[in-house]
């Protein structure tokens, strides 16, 4: 495929090869850009920013409607492109196909909610005969710069609030996983987006991201990735307004009221999606006595009948990871934590870039798989003495994007909820759970800001204060 700027596609002579991460079989070519096609895209951009601007909204309403049910009737290509190029199984990638269209269709509601609101001038004596109102506008140009777990959903939550805001949109999508991104982008165009209202520009991020991040014209920035590029964004940033998405290490404390059996059906779920590839898949088991020994028992049966392999056969439950190196890395941390004392009680076997599903007990916070972000298909379990030392547990560590507890007591629920510093709080469920509608988004170096529709259409909107003064 071809990258998109000013108004048409483009193709250049130095090329990547995208593969399919399960055999390395070459699914399609794209262009590697320099920060020269980002300087051109943004040049054609500030076009497109100020027809954007001026665009009514219910036009803008048509074009993500449209656009949404244009995603609906290919969604089996969709998600099965999905699958081929990121590796998640072919039921993942029909789902995220699915999301995305939901996402795209939240964006039009937004689109048309889109508004200010008047301000009580007279509630102190000098406001006293002025009217006052806000208006919301546009920013201009956002950039979108997108993670590979999630190539069309996480795309469609950055570029869909983007377009209904009423902006231009600069969209560098994840090297490993830029086709869903520029699907999206063609079926955006067949919407009836105009051409100069969104760039797609593919290549090395460490190539463009100074090109991206330092150029004044674009005034936001969304970006989904780790915590360590999201640091290196935000210097280069500047005053731009940024959301960050970064990683996390989700906790999850089982109280010895919760019942073992439903906490490990919810784990592999929620720990293994993805081949563990989501920020808020379920990594820090934290459970308590009494529960403890059962639930490493239930974890060890449920994981071990998780089938990895080729994403793309029936019956396979976990993909490969994306990149054979990224596997090599989880291995090594499992190994480490071994080294360490935790003791493997199933999986952990690679072959290339599959990683077989994964339990460890005996896991302490000073283990790197414990304490940074592992991003594959492995939980450790952590023994805590009491509530108190659990929360304590899932409270020790630098993210904060999502937490869960299971437990049939009210009072420590509640309690879990005020205590637990995260950003999306799970009761009696794993933390890899999310809705398109909900705000999204993390504490501490999980990052800043909110995603989901409604939430992403302020982020990338400022606002205008009006005040008319009587006589």
């Amino acid at each position: 495929m071809q990258l998109f700027l000013n108004g048409e596609w483009n193709g250049l002579s130095d090329t990547a090869e995208v593969v399919n991460p399960y055999d390395g079989s070459v699914i399609d070519t794209v262009p590697c850009a320099s920060p020269a096609e980002i300087t051109s895209a943004i040049d054609g951009l500030a076009r497109g920013a100020q027809a954007m601007r001026n665009m009514p909204a219910h036009q803008r309403v048509d074009i993500l409607r449209k656009a949404a049910s244009l995603m609906r009737e290919r969604q089996e290509k969709l998600g099965r492109l999905i699958s081929t190029e990121e590796g998640k199984v072919l039921a993942e990638g029909h789902i995220e196909a699915g999301r995305a269209a939901e996402t795209i269709d939240l964006s039009a509601d937004e689109a048309r909610a889109l508004h200010g609101e008047t301000v009580p001038l007279d509630s102190t004596p000098g406001g006293v005969g002025k009217l006052g109102f806000t208006l919301r506008v546009p920013c201009g140009i956002v950039a979108a710069i997108t993670p590979f777990n999630f190539p069309m959903n996480l795309v469609a939550h950055k570029v869909g609030p983007a377009i209904a805001a009423g902006n231009a949109v600069l969209l560098k999508p994840a090297s490993d996983t830029p086709l869903s991104a520029l699907k999206l982008v063609e079926i955006l165009l067949e919407a009836g987006l105009p051409a100069e209202a969104i760039a797609c520009i593919t290549g090395p991020g460490a190539a463009l991201g100074q090109a991206i991040c330092t150029d004044p014209r674009v005034r936001k920035i969304s970006f989904t990735g780790s915590a360590e590029v999201g640091e290196q964004i935000c210097r280069l940033a500047g005053l731009k307004r940024v959301t960050m998405e970064l990683g996390s290490n989700s906790p999850v404390i089982v109280l010895d009221d919760a019942d073992p059996e439903k906490v490990a059906t919810a784990l592999a779920v929620t720990g293994f999606a993805n081949a563990g590839q989501v920020c808020i898949s379920s990594q820090r088991v934290i459970a308590t006595p009494s529960i403890h020994d059962d639930l490493l028992d239930a974890l060890k049966a449920k994981v071990g009948q998780l089938t990895a392999g080729d994403q793309l056969a029936e019956g396979t439950n976990v993909g490969p990871l994306v990149r054979e190196a990224d596997a090599r890395r989880v291995e090594e941390w499992l190994g480490q934590a071994r080294d360490q004392g935790a003791e493997l009680l199933c999986g952990g076997d690679r072959e290339g870039s599959v990683v077989q599903p994964a339990v460890l007990a005996n896991v302490n916070r000073d283990m790197r798989m414990s304490c940074d972000e592992l991003f594959g298909p492995a939980v450790g379990v952590t023994r805590a003495d009491s509530i108190d030392d659990a929360i304590r547990l899932a409270n020790d560590t630098r993210y904060g994007l999502s937490a869960s507890i299971f437990t049939q007591d009210i009072d420590k629920a509640i309690r879990f909820a005020r205590e637990v510093d995260s950003g999306n709080l799970h009761i009696n469920f794993g933390t890899a759970w999310r809705a398109e509608t909900m705000p999204y988004g993390g504490l501490k170096d999980s990052g800043m800001g909110k995603e989901g529709p409604r939430y992403a259409v302020e982020e990338m909107t400022e606002t205008k204060m009006v005040v008319i003064h009587g006589k």
